[in-house]
């Protein structure tokens, strides 16, 4: 059964590659709870098959980093991307795409975070394992307020573009 509007999400650890040491985190993988992360602040998180993907390097996490700003003045505090690779993958791919501050790349490495949530899109047949359902939603202190997910893999429904009206 997976996640639906009105529940909290689920806590695990993801993890975020960091390309400047700040106070808080070194130069490199640096693991987050995901409570601790949703604590007080409204998060648009997507999830994506895989990094360096077509559909999503072409066009699901290029929308999210164009709308950005948009994002941000309804009130936004963050973007996240979450796939199944691991925080060197995620972190390449934020360098080659230009995320930059807009959107934060979180690998879920195990795929602990999106097996709790439900949402496991498994392509073991396709020698690809198991991977995350694309999907989109918008989280208020952790509660799910909006979920939009392409159960086909494709970009129908979770685009940047919808989310952005639902909010």
């Amino acid at each position: 059964m997976s996640i639906k509007i009105g529940d909290k999400v689920p806590d695990a650890t993801l993890a975020q590659y960091i390309e400047t040491a700040t106070d808080t985190c070194a130069v490199g993988p640096n693991s987050f709870q995901v409570a601790d992360l949703v604590a007080g602040k409204k998060i648009a998180v997507f999830a994506v098959p895989g990094a360096f993907t077509p559909t999503c390097s072409e066009r699901h996490l290029p929308g999210f980093i164009t709308k950005a700003d948009e994002f941000k003045a309804k009130g936004v505090d963050e973007i996240w991307c979450v796939a199944v690779n691991d925080p060197f993958v995620m972190g390449a791919w934020a360098k080659d795409q230009n995320a930059g501050d807009k959107v934060r790349l979180l690998a879920d490495g195990s795929g602990e975070w999106v097996r709790k949530l439900g949402l496991e899109f498994d392509l073991s047949a396709k020698g690809l394992g198991v991977r995350s359902k694309r999907f989109s939603a918008l989280l208020d202190d952790g509660v799910v307020k909006q979920l939009n997910i392409d159960e086909s893999g494709g970009l129908e429904k979770s685009d940047a573009d919808t989310l952005l009206k639902q909010i």
